[in-house]
């Protein structure tokens, strides 16, 4: 389809679910939710900016062009610990924001990130 690209990072669960990591559309880069491995959610968080962060890259963008950004988390009790890795990646630049806590996919899983970006304009 015109005007669509798809970004896949390879994981298994994209072609099981029928998903891609991100889908550059209509001048914004949209991030599925993403999860990251480690044992709490600190660790989760930054494997999670990690992959974000691979997918806005090859989009063309980075965590600059963030413009919202959706937090979950099961236990909205521990996201204070991810306060700070949050404010150093999005700095001077900060999203608007939304934190919800749920039930994510596996209950090993503490958190989920999504974000929207400003598409580059070339």
């Amino acid at each position: 389809m015109a005007g669509i690209r798809r970004i896949s990072s390879g994981g298994e669960f994209e072609a099981k679910v029928g998903y891609c990591r991100a889908v550059v559309a209509g001048g914004f880069v949209h991030v599925a939710g993403t999860v990251g491995q480690g044992e709490d959610v600190v660790s989760q968080c930054a494997s999670a900016l990690e992959i974000i962060g691979k997918a806005l890259q090859e989009a063309g963008a980075g965590f600059a062009d963030v413009v919202r950004v959706n937090y979950y988390l099961p236990d909205r009790h521990e996201f204070d610990a991810c306060w700070p890795m949050l404010a150093g990646v999005f700095g001077a630049n900060p999203p608007a924001a939304t934190m919800i806590e749920c039930g994510l996919i596996d209950p090993k899983y503490r958190i989920e990130i999504e974000v929207t970006a400003l598409a580059s304009a070339d």
